[in-house]
């Protein structure tokens, strides 16, 4: 790569991961970009819903929203960005389109990994992390983003850990009170919050299993259970409410937004491998996740002490030299048992003294 572009970035733009588990993930390096950075104009461009996710951090002077879909999507896009004359772009993400977009937008300095045929328009390229057989290497979102930006940073740019960060604006606090107001929850109740859902059906572990999960977090340490999902996902949300008796904050019109404080308000958060559970480790919230056929090391998430995780694999004997995303029968998530899951919600709830 050549010399360090950012040493001479005055108006640095930042183009944000599209998913809300990459986005957040990519927050330790906007801390690490705004703490080295002094003095530069630092801007972000996201897509719809993601500045909802990022309202509250103090990271960015300004966030330019805009979708990069469809054959005019990346010259939309890049008409929000140019008129700020940014003369660096750090390309998070790994698309054609978001390289295309910083090109047709003027910005001088192009930094990005070398992926998805983007390399004639990037100024600055790094590649991105391989197996020896050729396929991309299973490396956490976090240390994946941290490397890219400490690649035109100065040498002695601090390098102390980071975590995952978020807040919420006084209006999403706002929302997040009166969506629990409405559900009839008082500032004494305890709360655990279910995640079921997932981009992905191969992710989720089955339905009847969190009934069972919350019906013992409910007996046995005294929580009112929550379910969260997207509009997409309220009838699987409707159907573990029922036959646990908890809460749906689909049905409630919980927001990327509204979800933070709710989120806050909770003792742990059982969930597949989906966007909540990068919100709930952001936030200090301790967790149970699952992995199924997708490989845990790509979402490797630094938590604090206070904040514990505990990670459920499908199959947990998968040697190191394979991935979970190449054995799809094998790495089944309805093989986590909930007896394993009931066991890790009990350990996160009750930890030994550390």
């Amino acid at each position: 790569m050549p010399d360090s572009p950012a040493l001479r970035a005055l108006r640095l733009l930042v183009i944000v991961p599209s998913w809300v588990g990459d986005a957040v993930m990519a927050t330790p390096t906007f801390r690490l970009l705004r703490d080295t950075l002094k003095g530069s104009f630092i801007g972000a461009l996201v897509r719809p819903g993601i500045d909802q996710l990022l309202a509250g951090l103090d990271v960015f002077d300004e966030v330019h929203v805009a979708s990069s879909g469809g054959v005019m999507g990346p010259k939309h896009a890049a008409a929000k960005v140019r008129h700020r004359r940014y003369d660096t772009a750090l390309l998070l993400t790994n698309s054609f389109s978001s390289a295309l977009i910083t090109r047709l937008a003027g910005i001088r300095h192009r930094i990005g990994y070398e992926r998805d045929a983007r390399g004639l328009l990037l100024t600055h390229k790094l590649d991105a992390p391989k197996r020896p057989d050729g396929s991309w290497a299973p490396v956490s979102a976090v240390r994946y983003y941290d490397t890219l930006a400490r690649t035109f940073l100065a040498p002695d740019a601090d390098a102390s850990p980071r975590f995952m960060e978020l807040a919420s604006t006084p209006e999403q606090a706002a929302a997040s009170a009166d969506i629990l107001n409405r559900a009839g929850i008082s500032n004494e109740t305890r709360l655990a919050i279910l995640n079921p859902g997932g981009n992905d059906q191969a992710k989720r572990w089955p339905p009847d299993r969190f009934i069972d999960a919350a019906r013992h977090l409910a007996a046995r340490h005294n929580l009112r259970i929550l379910v969260n999902g997207s509009p997409g996902e309220r009838e699987l949300v409707s159907i573990i409410t029922q036959a646990c008796g908890g809460i749906s904050l689909a049905d409630l019109g919980i927001t990327l937004g509204s979800l933070k404080g709710v989120v806050a308000r909770a003792e742990v958060m059982l969930t597949n491998d989906t966007g909540p559970r990068h919100i709930a480790a952001a936030l200090g919230v301790p967790l149970v996740s699952l992995f199924g056929p997708t490989d845990h090391r790509w979402t490797i998430i630094p938590t604090r002490d206070r904040a514990p995780e505990e990670l459920l694999l499908a199959d947990p004997t998968l040697p190191e030299s394979e991935r979970a995303n190449d054995h799809p029968e094998r790495c089944r998530v309805d093989r986590i048992s909930t007896a394993d899951v009931i066991a890790a919600l009990d350990r996160v709830l009750s930890p030994a003294p550390r």
